[in-house]
């Protein structure tokens, strides 16, 4: 009797705890690791999200990019940090779809090692020529690709990025063949893009469409299925390309274990984020469709996505081992 007494006393104990610690919480600033180069889609999406959701917790958020091996290294971190809600990851689809699914030798497992939070948004990307180019639509460079294969050229954010793999479909589909020129980071590849030395690349929207409002790149078409409202203006590349399409989704993460009470607490700040009007417009400017929902919603919709990149890393014969 005398051992079940202490065992329920210990039980009641690290409950006890467990529950002051997500009343408390937080009670210093939160980190948001974004696996990224400063200047992406993933980091400019964050630094618009993180001063609400800071504003609802109480907490001033602290975003820190930690870049390298196409996402690999900031997420690893998390995956590694404790599960104290203090620690969280501004993932996309290249760290916990694309990867997974070509890369066997990730440091971290996409579904294991984290907790899904929150899907914050979603947005497609935009296939970017130079404006020297003689490409002014997309079967203009189907056409001229067709013409000299491998004479033109692509970037990417690295082998095996969402970039890569995008551009990679874009050619199975046009039944071309293109070089691909690999970069750390898509940010990287707009200079030498602007000064010509990069033929195309598929951008994401918010990083693509000021350069493109601004007069700097041209835009031949969007990787949504249909023309998006976020950039009526350009065409649906499938309108040329039948069945292209591709989004890249972002999503909030915290490492395994994350207690429950923090868990909710986080998704219900992002929710609010989300719902504020003036986190809505900036998303507009930026074209990324805000998402939101459960944890478990998010993590549904990442399964899926997992799934249909196996497959298309399978078709293409893409891997990086």
């Amino acid at each position: 009797m005398k051992f079940f007494s202490t065992v329920l006393l210990f039980a009641c104990a690290f409950m006890g705890g467990s529950l002051a610690q997500a009343q408390s919480y937080p009670d210093r600033p939160v980190r948001i690791i974004i696996p990224f180069p400063p200047g992406g889609a993933t980091d400019t999406l964050a630094r618009v999200v993180s001063l609400k959701i800071g504003k609802t917790l109480g907490q001033s958020i602290i975003v820190e990019n930690r870049a390298g091996a196409t996402g690999a290294i900031g997420s690893d971190a998390i995956a590694k940090a404790a599960p104290d809600g203090y620690n969280l990851l501004l993932a996309t689809s290249s760290t916990h779809a694309i990867a997974p699914a070509i890369n066997s030798r990730l440091p971290y497992d996409a579904a294991r090692d984290f907790t899904p939070i929150a899907q914050l948004g979603s947005a497609a990307a935009i296939l970017l020529v130079p404006n020297n180019s003689p490409a002014r639509t997309v079967q203009n460079l189907v056409d001229i690709a067709r013409k000299s294969p491998g004479r033109l050229n692509y970037g990417s954010s690295g082998k095996g990025s969402y970039s890569h793999l995008v551009a990679a479909i874009f050619q199975a589909k046009t039944k071309t063949f293109m070089t691909h020129i690999p970069y750390k980071g898509t940010a990287a590849v707009i200079p030498d893009m602007i000064g010509g030395s990069i033929d195309f690349m598929f951008e994401s929207i918010p990083v693509a469409l000021p350069r493109v409002r601004e007069g700097q790149l041209r835009a031949l078409g969007v990787t949504s299925p249909k023309r998006t409202p976020l950039a009526p203006e350009f065409p649906a590349i499938a309108e040329t390309v039948p069945g292209f399409e591709s989004l890249v989704w972002y999503g909030l993460y915290g490492p395994k274990g994350l207690p429950d009470d923090i868990l909710q607490r986080i998704n219900a700040a992002a929710n609010q984020a989300l719902d504020d009007p003036e986190v809505k417009a900036q998303f507009t400017r930026l074209g990324i469709d805000p998402a939101g929902g459960t944890p478990q919603q998010f993590t549904q919709m990442v399964d899926a996505d997992l799934t249909r990149w196996k497959r298309i890393a399978t078709d293409l014969k893409v891997t990086l081992e």
